[in-house]
């Protein structure tokens, strides 16, 4: 509807199409990412089993994450799968995540999927990312009973700088959880519900004790947030061991629990000692007697075995002083050559020549 006050040739003002900017990760979160090192990659590979429960205490299904390292495309990555089951009001439902990561937790790939099996309606969404040289592409996919609805988006790779999907999380919680810290103003980026990049950020929330089965363990919390605008902020708070083992999860506002329901054995890294070096020295075997010893045994061992063979063969003494007697008398220049030729005859492959001459002429 025009105003009063408006012409009617007077043409309406254009409709603003220009897009919202979006988001940004701070800069302490883009170091945090580039300060992860190997050393503590190592440490996070074990697996978590947690046990749901509602509110009364009611065991409702399980959660399990699984970190392991593997290669994808030639390229030493992470491997996440993590797996949330149970029924809650008798109606079941899930979630499961699978995914490759760099060491730096960019994400590579990740396949995120979710059902809930009402009766007359099953609801079933499937959310899948990749990277490529260009940037990530998302694919949304809602099945509501007959009706499927899909959805494609694109993002740059200057755009997803500092971006930490939902496997990355569960792997940078582990890495917040062993440093025992998390830095100020880490605002990292983070995909809704409805594919839309929004600010995540993480908070400290201090050390507790905790029940675990039949033990009280020191526990570290930490808070995560992402700050969606259609939906309204969603925050999940864990709990952790010293050495990253989750014990507890629960969405604010969510009547489920995800909690350890015994204390698990904490692996520990063995430093690598350095390899000993020791100075090389001398052998002189005569000054050790262990040695010397030997050495007389071993040589009355050999003159008693020489011994016995030659008086097996006392052929042997009487060929070996024929051949000294006629190599004294020839005294040649070149003995080697001389000792071949005098034995030559009692080898195998020696032919007989004949002592006389042959012109090798036929005869007339």
């Amino acid at each position: 509807q025009k105003s009063l006050d408006q012409s009617e040739d007077q043409a309406p003002a254009p409709e603003d199409t220009s897009e919202e900017p979006l988001p940004t990760a701070s800069t302490e979160a883009i170091n945090f990412l580039t300060s992860i090192l190997p050393e503590e990659i190592q440490k996070i590979f074990f697996r978590d089993s947690l046990v749901a429960i509602s509110e009364t205490g009611k065991e409702l299904g399980e959660f399990t994450i699984m970190v392991q390292p593997i290669m994808y495309h030639a390229t030493p990555c992470l491997s996440i799968q993590a797996n949330s089951h149970g029924s809650i009001d008798s109606i079941p439902c899930g979630t499961s995540i699978s995914a490759y990561l760099t060491q730096n937790l960019e994400t590579l790939e990740q396949q995120h999927h979710e059902y809930v099996k009402l009766k007359d309606q099953p609801l079933m969404k499937k959310m899948s990312m990749k990277r490529d040289d260009d940037g990530y592409v998302v694919t949304k996919e809602v099945t509501s009973g007959q009706n499927l609805r899909l959805e494609t988006f694109t993002y740059k790779l200057e755009e997803m700088q500092g971006f930490v999907s939902e496997a990355s999380n569960l792997v940078l919680l582990r890495i917040l959880a062993q440093r025992n810290k998390v830095p100020d103003n880490i605002s990292f980026l983070s995909l809704d519900t409805e594919m839309k990049l929004f600010p995540s950020t993480y908070v400290d929330l201090g050390h507790r004790m905790m029940k675990i089965g039949k033990e009280e363990r020191d526990v570290f919390g930490i808070e995560r947030t992402i700050y969606a605008e259609e939906n309204g902020p969603m925050s999940w708070q864990c709990n952790f061991l010293s050495d990253g083992h989750l014990t507890s999860r629960v969405q604010v506002g969510s009547p489920v629990t995800m909690v350890l329901t015994h204390v698990p054995h904490i692996k520990q890294i063995d430093e690598v000692d350095p390899k000993p070096v020791f100075e090389k020295k001398a052998l002189i075997w005569e000054d050790d007697m262990q040695l010397y010893f030997k050495f007389i045994d071993r040589t009355e061992a050999l003159k008693a075995d020489y011994n016995s063979y030659l008086r097996h063969h006392p052929e042997l003494r009487a060929l070996m002083a024929d051949f000294l007697e006629f190599l004294l008398l020839r005294k040649p220049q070149d003995v080697v050559t001389f000792a071949a030729e005098y034995f030559a005859p009692f080898s195998k492959l020696h032919t007989e020549e004949s002592p006389f001459l042959n012109s090798n002429k036929s005869s007339p």
